[in-house]
């Protein structure tokens, strides 16, 4: 186990900035989800804290020891990519056990490292399959077995799951929070999908245009947004926004809630909704509808999504005007031009 940190961490390619002066520290076991949108800097990121590439300055240290100018193999980290890039002419067995040959590791120690790995991952089965013969699943767990069986340091994981379906890539995720918790080998896991991120890790850095937006944990990330494009990036449906002349209110889908479910006494905003379409999930409804009244004063009329807790169908139909209430604890702030979050404000309302 490690304690990851970067200072003040910079690669620029001319004049695009991928990583702008990023500080982070992990705990020592942690998780900790790299998320962003595609081109925000996030690979780039790890891949100098793999070597692949180096700062143009700043620095990064590994328990208090920089390993700026050490080559890859001599740091001890293992990656695994969104390509498992296994050994098509290798078998599964050999594939694993390929690491270790490299760094000349006794044969003893290979067999028992190799029974430790595949009997966590239970992978014993495929030992003597090929590559082209598993399926994106089986090469996932054959990817962090050869990556497990270095015994690293630090684990970074670039994008593993985003090859896989569905359904997959649900049962791997859970796969990969087992492994980490029994490892406890300090993990970068890099990705664009707020669900990976906020499902897998312990604590998330958000990142958008080589900058740390705000690091926290999924809970914090979700109910305490720091500033617009956090709130905007995190959640599905995202937080909706009413923009007023000098400040923006946001609020959760499920924080909109129907009249009749607020107490009088803690509302922030009541808002006219006409309903525009209802769409059943099965344990919920998501409602969809333009705000009529209710929003602040020279507001123009802003679309908006609720999220019904219930399986059975709304008391209401498309085309009816609705109140839906927003309570004070639930409303968040945010500066209209810095986009960052500030104290409630007193706005006038329709």
């Amino acid at each position: 186990m490690a304690v990851l940190q970067t200072r003040a961490l910079k690669k620029f390619y001319g004049a695009i900035r991928a990583v702008d002066g990023i500080d982070l520290e992990t705990e020592d076991g942690e998780l900790l989800a790299i998320l962003g949108p595609s081109g925000s800097g996030k690979s780039t990121l790890m891949r100098m804290v793999a070597g692949l590439e180096e700062p143009s300055s700043g620095d990064i240290l590994v328990d208090g020891v920089t390993v700026v100018g050490i080559p890859p193999k001599r740091r001890n980290v293992a990656m695994v990519f969104q390509s498992f890039a296994l050994y098509p002419n290798m078998s599964v067995r050999e594939n694993i056990r390929f690491p270790l040959a490299a760094r000349k590791v006794p044969s003893e120690e290979q067999r028992r490292k190799l029974d430790w790995v595949v009997r966590i991952l239970e992978i014993e089965d495929l030992l003597n399959r090929r590559p082209t013969r598993l399926s994106g699943g089986q090469s996932q767990r054959v990817a962090l077995a050869r990556a497990l069986v270095r015994d690293p340091q630090l684990f970074l994981f670039d994008e593993p799951l985003s090859s896989l379906d569905a359904q997959i890539r649900s049962q791997a995720r859970g796969e990969l929070r087992e492994l980490h918790d029994r490892t406890r080998i300090t993990t970068l896991y890099v990705t664009h999908d707020q669900l990976e991120a906020l499902g897998l890790a312990d604590r998330v850095a958000v990142v958008h245009e080589g900058r740390v937006q705000q690091i926290g944990t999924p809970r914090e990330l979700y109910h305490d947004p720091s500033n617009l494009f956090v709130a905007g990036f995190i959640g599905d449906p995202p937080m909706n926004r009413l923009e007023a002349e000098d400040v923006v209110i946001g609020f959760r889908p499920e924080h909109m809630l129907p009249e009749a479910d607020a107490p009088h006494g803690e509302r922030a905003l009541t808002l006219d909704v006409e309903v525009e379409h209802l769409e059943f999930l099965g344990a919920e409804w998501l409602v969809y509808g333009v705000v009529r009244a209710g929003v602040p004063m020279g507001v123009r009329p802003p679309r908006v999504i609720g999220r019904l807790r219930q399986a059975g169908p709304p008391a209401f139909g498309t085309g009816e005007r609705k109140p839906f209430v927003i309570r004070r604890s639930d409303a968040c702030y945010f500066d209209a031009r810095s986009g960052q979050r500030t104290s409630a404000s007193k706005v006038a309302v329709a």
